[in-house]
Order: C-alpha cells, then sequence, then structure tokens
C-alpha cells in the first residue's frame, strides 16, 4: 500500500535532512474561523529553499518557510501564531478571516528540534502502514510515537482521522495508513477512478480476473489482481478506511464481492448499474439470506446524481459520493 505523492512530507524532511540540505517539519496544530488547512497538514522545507506540502494558501505559507529557515540557523523550534483580519485574510490564504498556530521544529542536533532517529521511526511506521500518533508538548518539547490502544484520547483521534490539540496542552497527531479503493471491474470507467482516488489520497487495487480488461497498458502503474473477486476481498482484508466499488454490473463477478463486502468494515460500498439492475441485485441478496438492513449500505446507482455521462464524469461522481459518505 503506497502513500500518494503529496502525502510523503515527513519522508521529504528526513531525505532532506540525510542529505545534508537540513530540514524543518511545519505543522498546523490549532485553527479558528476558516482555516484552509487542518490540524496536523504539514510542510516540510529544506535548507536549499525546497518544499513539499501545504499549511495555508497564502502568504502564512511565505511567513512559515522564513521561520523555518530561521530554525535551522538556531536550531530551535517554535510555535507561531497567524491571527489574520477579515480586511487581510484573502492575501494571507484565510479567505474568511481566522487564525492558524504551526509548530516549526528543525530535524536534528539541537535542544527541543526534532531528532533524526524519531522521525526515522515516524517515516518507518508509515511505510509499513502502521497506524501512529506523534505526541508532542510543546511546553517543554517531549515528543512520543504512540500506537493505537495505549490512550483513550488518541484513539478517539485515531476513529475519528483528525489531529489537534488535548486540553491537556498535548499535541496529536494522527498518521493512520492511507486510505484505500478496491475496484472490482477493470472498465473504462475505473481507469479515471483510479487516477482520482489517488489524486485523493487513497491507494487503489484494481481487481478483474480477465486478463485481457487489466493490462498493464490500460492501467499503467496500477496495482491490478487477476483473482476471483471475493478471493480478493479476502486478500486484501478491507478496513474501516476502505472503499468498495464494483463497476462490471455482470452478477457473476459483482454479486461475490458484494456479498464479501457486506460482511466487511468498508465504510462505502457502491455498485454500478441503473435501478433495474439493482432491484434484481436487491432479490439475489435477499434470496443469499441478507437483512434489509445489511443491502441498505449499497450505494447504486453509484455515485451523486450529478448528471455524469461519460467516464470521466462518472468517476467524479463516485469519487464526490465516496467523500461525502466518508466526511459526514
Amino acid at each position: 500500500m503506497t502513500r500518494a505523492a503529496h502525502d510523503l512530507i515527513p519522508e521529504a524532511a528526513l531525505a532532506w535532512h540525510r542529505a545534508g540540505k537540513g530540514a524543518a517539519l511545519a505543522t498546523v496544530v490549532e485553527t479558528w474561523g476558516s482555516a484552509p488547512r487542518p490540524a496536523g497538514s504539514q510542510l516540510a522545507i529544506s535548507g536549499a529553499g525546497e518544499m513539499t506540502g501545504s499549511i495555508s494558501g497564502g502568504c502564512v505559507e511565505s511567513a512559515v518557510i522564513t521561520e523555518a529557515l530561521d530554525a535551522l540557523h538556531d536550531r530551535k523550534p517554535r510555535l507561531l501564531t497567524f491571527g489574520i483580519s477579515d480586511e487581510t485574510a484573502f492575501a494571507a490564504g484565510l479567505a474568511c478571516g481566522g487564525s492558524i498556530r504551526v509548530l516549526v521544529e528543525p530535524v536534528g542536533d539541537g535542544a527541543g528540534a526534532l531528532p533524526e532517529a524519531f522521525l526515522a521511526q515516524l517515516v518507518t511506521a508509515r511505510a509499513a502502514p502502521r497506524a501512529v500518533a506523534v505526541v508532542t508538548i510543546p511546553a517543554s518539547w517531549e515528543r512520543q510515537l504512540v500506537a493505537p490502544g495505549k490512550d483513550a484520547a488518541i484513539d478517539a483521534r485515531f476513529r475519528s482521522d483528525r489531529s489537534g490539540m488535548e486540553d491537556d496542552g498535548r499535541f496529536i497527531a494522527i498518521h493512520n495508513p492511507p486510505l484505500r479503493l478496491i475496484v472490482i471491474g477493470a472498465v473504462h470507467i475505473a481507469q479515471p477512478l483510479l487516477t482520482i482516488a489517488r489524486t485523493c489520497g487513497y491507494a487503489p487495487v484494481l481487481v478483474d480476473p480477465r486478463a485481457a480488461f487489466g493490462r498493464a497498458e490500460r492501467f499503467p502503474g496500477e496495482a491490478v489482481l487477476d483473482d476471483w473477486p471475493d478471493a480478493a476481498l479476502a486478500r486484501l482484508a478491507p478496513d474501516a478506511r476502505t472503499a468498495i466499488v464494483t463497476l462490471t454490473h455482470d452478477p457473476k463477478f459483482d454479486d461475490p464481492a458484494i456479498r464479501f463486502a457486506l460482511t466487511s468494515p468498508a465504510f462505502y460500498l457502491g455498485c454500478l448499474g441503473s435501478p433495474r439492475t439493482h432491484a434484481a441485485r436487491v432479490e439475489r441478496l435477499a434470496e443469499a439470506g441478507f437483512t434489509a438492513q445489511q443491502i441498505a449500505k449499497i450505494h447504486a446507482p453509484v455515485g451523486l446524481d450529478i448528471r455524469a455521462r461519460t467516464p470521466a464524469e462518472i468517476a467524479v461522481a463516485i469519487m464526490a459520493e465516496i467523500t461525502a459518505t466518508l466526511r459526514k
């Protein structure tokens, strides 16, 4: 399971540091009002002025980069607050006013700096991938990596996938494994859907036992499994951070996947097909012993109703519905 390039921010900071360029990591720890990026958003800055990630949409970024370069010289972390008035908010990227607090940490040596070994442990956990939280106490610059099951407050943040400050002064940065999208059916819609999903931060996997459909030239660089759908899903073990979409609208391919998905923790199951096709599908599932409550988990016809017509438009509608389901 690989992360999208735009999510490799701690990895970039570690690579720059190890290359001798110097690196600092900036993290949004709190927001108020209309801040455009949530707590946990990160920006990595190298001593050569390279950067990846985002913490805002404008001048806050410039100010943070300046502070990060200063931190690389004095080797001291800092906690910055940017409060933007409505009159100047647009220029600073906080379009309706608002404030953000940003933690800036130089990587490497220095009292309070982010130790290379600590950052390396985080990168290793993310590569595994394992869920891990970085707990920082800004008052003392103590840091700890915490796995799920160790702290109730941290576990609540793992479940909500939301970083933030606790009342006890700890900043908890959540690093969950990437969201996954499992697509059944290497049809035309799957081509833009996998691309859009990856852009949205998902690790997509395509399943189709028909070798002619899942050819590498049709899906360059994508993970394609040629197992039967239910066998592939058993192998992939969908969890609560997994969305599943069936696109063949052929019962012999879709039905085994749907039956498996309905008994899994996957947060989304969407199935391509007309209302008539879905009605027949519901009848088959009921005959197989699935309850009305289970069957109601299916989003069908798949995707938000945006009057989509082309494969790319349908893919947009599907990804929008997945996002709406995840974020509600």
